[in-house]
């Protein structure tokens, strides 16, 4: 392997995006050796290495080298380009799995971002396409980066296992960052949400529908699920349907939650009713935990707050979330972005 004596040295597969996103942001090279060493399958996974080529594409000269049994990687940033590229993304994994890092790594890029991303719009692990339109991209906002270019849109719909689904994401390009004040989220005024299915009757839709508003009628009357069927080449290749839910506030600020069905084959049925009265549960859990940011970003509300000017942010959080409670970024006495390092809980 080349030179890798200045390379930051990391050792298993936990945290791989954080790693690799604040290596490119930072421009440290990396080495994370031993991943999944002892595993009867060892060595990165293919939504991994479809991860990394993505950062590929959108940096230009990065160097990344990995053993042939894929347990130990070195990666060395380039410079992050941006411009217009597609990227099929691994169907094992959602399409928000490489649309968070894309949200940490946009604003930063020479040339605004333009991306076509295919995969699985919608699953059960990774935040959906649906909750990041409508929670990340306002505090995107918050920090200043904003125009008429900035939109993230779902073309075609598409849930695991097959996938099929299409999404276009554009972000302008901002030097530097303003600092935020959010530490009062002030009262729930309105709720929305967005009711799909694909490859199912669209009758389950209306039925998720009215089952999440005999929960969440009983607290606001300021509540509308849109329905969203997809039919043909659009609804992707796999059956299924879901809700997402979003709380606004009357200071600005959205809380989410958000289900979806069994895949194909995989699991108990589930019925559209228990799956609408779960998610107004979960959204009702996330308005208690309380915080101006809600669980799923605030790992990016931090970082854009390490990344910004050397002033003073300001963000009031919730129980801090699994992701989110890991060592974070920070700036030393000569101002130096750090990868490693322990945070004070208190932000």
């Amino acid at each position: 392997m080349a030179s890798q004596a200045h390379s930051l040295s990391y050792s298993g597969c936990n945290f791989l995006r954080q790693r690799l996103v604040l290596s490119t942001l930072s421009g440290r090279p990396v080495k994370i050796r031993k991943i999944r060493a002892r595993d009867d399958n060892p060595g990165l996974r293919d939504f991994e290495a479809s991860f990394i080529r993505l950062l590929d594409k959108v940096t230009n000269g990065s160097r990344i080298e990995i053993n042939q049994t894929g347990t130990t990687l070195y990666y060395q940033p380039g410079l992050l380009y941006g411009g217009s590229m597609e990227h099929d993304c691994s169907v094992l994994r959602g399409i928000g799995y490489y649309l968070e890092s894309l949200l940490c790594l946009a604003p930063f890029m020479k040339h605004p971002l333009r991306i076509v991303l295919r995969g699985v719009t919608n699953d059960q692990v990774d935040p959906s396409v649906d909750v990041l339109k409508a929670t990340a991209l306002p505090l995107l906002k918050q920090f200043g980066i904003d125009s008429e270019s900035f939109e993230l849109k779902v073309v075609r719909r598409g849930m695991p296992p097959g996938g099929g689904g299409e999404v276009f994401f554009s972000c302008p390009v901002r030097k530097v960052l303003k600092p935020i004040q959010l530490i009062d989220p002030g009262k729930i005024k309105r709720i929305r949400g967005m009711a799909y299915s694909v490859r199912v009757s669209p009758q389950m839709a209306n039925r998720i529908v009215d089952s999440a508003r005999s929960i969440l009628n009983k607290f606001i009357p300021d509540i509308y699920i849109y329905t969203d069927h997809m039919k043909g080449i659009n609804s992707g290749k796999s059956p299924g349907f879901g809700l997402s839910l979003v709380a606004e506030t009357t200071n600005g600020t959205f809380l989410s939650a958000e289900l979806a069905s069994n895949p194909q084959g995989q699991g108990a049925a589930m019925l559209p009713e228990d799956l609408g009265r779960n998610c107004a549960r979960l959204l009702l859990e996330e308005i208690y935990r309380g915080g101006c940011v809600d669980s799923t970003n605030q790992s990016l509300a931090l970082l854009l707050m390490t990344l910004g000017q050397q002033d003073v942010s300001k963000v009031l959080l919730g129980p801090l979330s699994p992701y989110t409670d890991v060592p974070l970024p920070h700036y030393d006495q000569l101002g130096q972005l750090k990868v490693v390092g322990e945070v004070p809980r208190s932000y």
